[in-house]
């Protein structure tokens, strides 16, 4: 019988399962997650998903960090067959951020890449359709980088200036006049 608590699998045996099928794939080990090489991370992903053991299928969530000399693509995986629990992680150079997708591997991935690209500005190589996903294309820069607010060309973030700054607006036309009703 299973156990009855979703156990957190050791990053040790993650790397060690890896590893057995991709010996380079693995960069380093911590006592919470591993780090893979960004050349052998498709292959890795391989892997997690279809190892017996590891049993990876679902891939419960990805994100971003920036390190700021490095951006991290963070990687959430469970087995509902072995009820654990296990992370990866996958760097990228901070200039130009370059991942390759695992949207062939875990469907999920699609939606979760387009907003990491959006939001941080890694390119998923591979992914099919990879376009901004809440802002427009035009828009300078990624605002969940931590040099956001440095954007080139002395552009600012934002609005230029908000709607009460503006003569004849309060910034009560922005908002509806019987709100639930949709008015």
């Amino acid at each position: 019988m299973p156990h009855p608590v979703t156990l957190q699998l050791p990053p040790q045996q993650v790397a060690e399962r890896i590893r057995a099928s991709v010996p380079e794939a693995v960069r380093s080990i911590t006592e919470q997650f591993i780090v893979l090489e960004p050349a052998h991370a498709y292959e890795a992903m391989h892997v997690i998903r279809d190892d017996e053991m590891l049993d990876g299928k679902f891939l419960v969530q990805m994100c971003s960090v920036d390190r700021i000399n490095a951006i991290e693509v963070v990687y959430h995986f469970s087995s509902l067959a072995q009820n654990h629990i296990f992370e990866a992680k996958v760097p990228a150079d901070h200039e130009r951020p370059v991942v390759p997708s695992i949207a062939s591997l875990w469907v999920g991935a699609t939606l979760q890449e387009r907003e990491i690209y959006d939001m941080m500005g890694v390119e998923f190589t591979g992914h099919e359709g990879l376009t901004r996903l809440f802002l427009w294309d035009s828009f300078p820069g990624y605002p969940l980088r931590k040099d956001f607010m440095a954007l080139p060309g002395g552009q600012k973030p934002g609005l230029s200036q908000f709607p009460k700054q503006v003569g004849g607006q309060s910034g009560g036309e922005f908002r509806p006049r019987h709100p639930g009703t949709g008015e």
